[in-house]
């Protein structure tokens, strides 16, 4: 169990931090911009989470994805390493993709077919679901950069990001009287004259 007692640490001051693994790097390190992302797509989660009404199903589904968020931040800011360690670093797992994916195909049985693509809107819930759609998106993106620039990223962590933004989308529209108050796009229909 983690246990914080001093909540500030000066490291920052100088534009420094620390991962996981105590190593210290810099903030705009690509490991800290890919879990940071990740952190803020969880406050995003968050957001919509206290949007939706106190019974709705949607609220303890997304409260286990937060909880995945943080296991997934701790498997970013702990990069792999052969050296033996004395603890064991907290790893995502496929598991925890396939619970996704479970999840959406449940969610998106209740929904018709789109025939549009749709705005990001509709009710409060449904347009902050799109928010965190979007800023997982970018978390993903971080992710594979880091990935792609030389640094070691586990599969379970791209796949993960990758379909969590499948389920937001598809929360979103759940979240928008299933589908019937999503906003529907309309090529050109804002164009002057």
């Amino acid at each position: 169990m983690v246990r914080l007692t001093k909540i500030y640490t000066r490291t920052g001051d100088q534009g420094r931090t620390r991962l996981g693994d105590m190593s210290e790097t810099v903030k705009h390190d690509p490991r800290v911009e890919a879990y940071g992302a990740v952190d803020e797509a969880n406050a995003a989660i968050g957001l919509a989470v206290a949007a939706l009404a106190a019974d709705d199903p949607l609220r303890a589904l997304l409260t286990g994805v937060q909880n995945d968020l943080f296991d997934l931040g701790a498997d970013l800011c702990v990069p792999e390493s052969d050296a033996p360690r004395e603890w064991t670093p907290l790893r995502m797992t496929p598991a925890q993709t396939v619970r996704l994916e479970t999840a959406i195909d449940a969610l998106n049985a209740r929904l018709d077919p789109l025939d549009s693509f749709i705005l990001p809107g509709g009710s409060e819930a449904a347009a902050r679901l799109h928010l965190a759609r979007t800023i997982t998106r970018r978390a993903e993106r971080r992710t594979t950069a880091l990935k792609e620039g030389g640094g070691v990223v586990s599969a379970p962590v791209i796949t993960y990001l990758n379909r969590l933004s499948d389920l937001l989308f598809v929360a979103a529209r759940i979240a928008n009287d299933d589908g019937r108050a999503d906003v529907k796009w309309v090529p050109g229909a804002a164009r002057e004259g």
